[in-house]
């Protein structure tokens, strides 16, 4: 993990990342139809509601009120879960949260456990971590169990696997899972069912299973998980022991509030009425479901970002992924390119807040993946105005890399340059000699320091004669 508190995924900084993600025509052909359905059925699906703008309205107070008071609603919720049979640990970093998890998972003598999917848990590393200290976990949700089975990395919040085709899929699954026949096909129900198969055994002996939290309501102590498939329900309820992972920010004051919420998440993030699966808990019922419950409340990062008052605006996230499904950038790049478990739009503006060092150069880049055509901040169900956070970081990438840096010294002689009629009509002169240099019009290639620029840009091939001289040569 490092410094950071945000998993690095070992990618490149951005335009290096992106620029090898657009020469996979394949991803981007996985990508741009799996977008534009999720785009179009979401699009349904909120129209039927008259009152979506006033659910987004709502929704973007509630989550504004807890941040504003998010210390009286944590300790609320920390006396909640306690009062009955839960056990709160706060974790003021990944390095805390996952040493916090692996302890618990010993005690309670296991050395496999049965995971929902959660971002929170990616976010620390914790599957490395389990792994390190000798435990094994196993992702159920379909998409997260693809990626893990095929030693991939996530691509997208709610769609894992969106870069994966099902003929990619059935390879996986006829390579890697033990159960799965050789003849295995490539149609969804026969993929469905070899993964059903293999995690059934898994779900029916884990001893341990850990979740993260889409809320949690103050008042009660309640954790609700909301899911398409059903894995997560089994996780939530076989095991004798059961370990959430939660970000500081997932706090929904009273169930009322969560009502607005369970409105607005499923319409933009599966384009459903309601979620197929909503599970909730309160912590521990005598006969009942999981008999220890865990609650790891975690930081990392968290309350940096809450101190930015328009930075902070990205922890109202319910983690819809609305904003990458519409995002041309994310269509074109794929979630791996970003470097980071939280990628698109959302991720731009959340990971480098979270690890909070704007020299580090991955962090810093990610403001610059997008066109800020503002297609998210329509779609966003909490009305988080990411291209203002994505401003405010780069005017912060900049200020990180001082008045000596390159961006600064060419910014500085461009000023200088365009300060002065002559010196600039020369630079003009100059600058067209490179259309020389030109193929079908455009420029993939320019010499240092202009090659920094085309390492992941084309160039459009400067005019032979610029605007002045041809006014000059007609207009006299």
């Amino acid at each position: 993990m490092g410094s950071n508190p945000v998993t690095w995924l070992g990618t490149p900084p951005f335009p290096k990342a992106a620029h090898a993600a657009l020469g996979d025509s394949q991803l981007r052909a996985n990508l741009r139809k799996a977008t534009g359905t999720i785009r179009a059925k979401r699009a349904e699906a909120v129209a039927e509601l008259s009152d979506w703008e006033r659910l987004r309205r709502a929704g973007e107070a509630i989550k504004d009120d807890v941040l504003s008071r998010l210390d009286t609603y944590l300790e609320r919720l920390e006396r909640a879960v306690t009062e009955r049979g839960g056990v709160v640990h706060w974790a003021r970093d990944a390095a805390e949260a996952n040493d916090t998890v692996l302890r618990l998972t010993r005690e309670a003598g296991a050395d496999e456990v049965v995971k929902v999917k959660s971002m929170a848990t990616q976010e620390i590393g914790l599957n490395e971590a389990l792994a390190a200290g000798g435990v094994h976990a196993i992702e159920t949700d379909l998409a997260e169990l693809i990626v893990q089975l095929g030693h991939d990395r996530p691509s997208h919040i709610l769609v894992p696997a969106i870069h994966r085709n099902r003929a990619e899929i059935r390879d996986i699954f006829r390579r890697q899972m033990p159960s799965a026949p050789p003849w295995l096909s490539d149609k969804p129900v026969a993929l469905t069912e070899a993964a059903r198969r293999h995690l059934r055994r898994k779900f029916l002996s884990a001893k341990v299973a850990i979740s993260g939290a889409n809320f949690a309501v103050a008042d009660t102590g309640s954790i609700v998980v909301v899911e398409s498939e059903g894995n997560g329900r089994m996780c939530l309820t076989l095991p004798r022991t059961l370990i959430t992972v939660m970000g500081l920010e997932k706090i929904v004051p009273t169930w009322r509030d969560l009502e607005v919420f369970l409105q607005l998440l499923p319409r933009s993030s599966t384009a459903e009425r309601m979620n197929p699966y909503t599970s909730v808990w309160t912590g521990v019922t005598p006969g009942d479901g999981p008999q220890r419950f865990h609650l790891v409340l975690l930081d990392n990062g968290r309350t940096n970002a809450l101190a930015d008052p328009v930075g902070r605006q990205a922890l109202r996230c319910i983690r819809c992924s609305a904003c990458l499904n519409v995002c041309p950038v994310y269509e074109r790049t794929g979630g791996q390119a970003y470097g980071s478990v939280y990628p698109g739009p959302i991720g731009a503006i959340l990971a480098p807040q979270l690890v909070g060092d704007m020299h580090d150069a991955q962090a810093a880049s990610l403001p610059y993946a997008s066109s800020l055509c503002g297609a998210c901040y329509e779609v966003c169900p909490v009305r988080i105005n990411i291209p203002e956070v994505l401003v405010h970081l780069r005017a912060q990438a900049t200020a990180a890399k001082g008045s000596r840096g390159p961006e600064a010294l060419g910014m500085a002689a461009a000023g200088w340059v365009f300060a002065d009629p002559k010196r600039y009509e020369a630079a003009q002169r100059a600058g067209s000699l490179a259309r020389f240099l030109a193929r079908d019009g455009w420029i993939t290639r320019l010499p240092f320091p202009g090659s920094r620029w085309t390492a992941s840009r084309d160039v459009p091939a400067p005019p032979a004669e610029s605007f002045r001289m041809w006014w000059r040569r007609t207009r006299g």
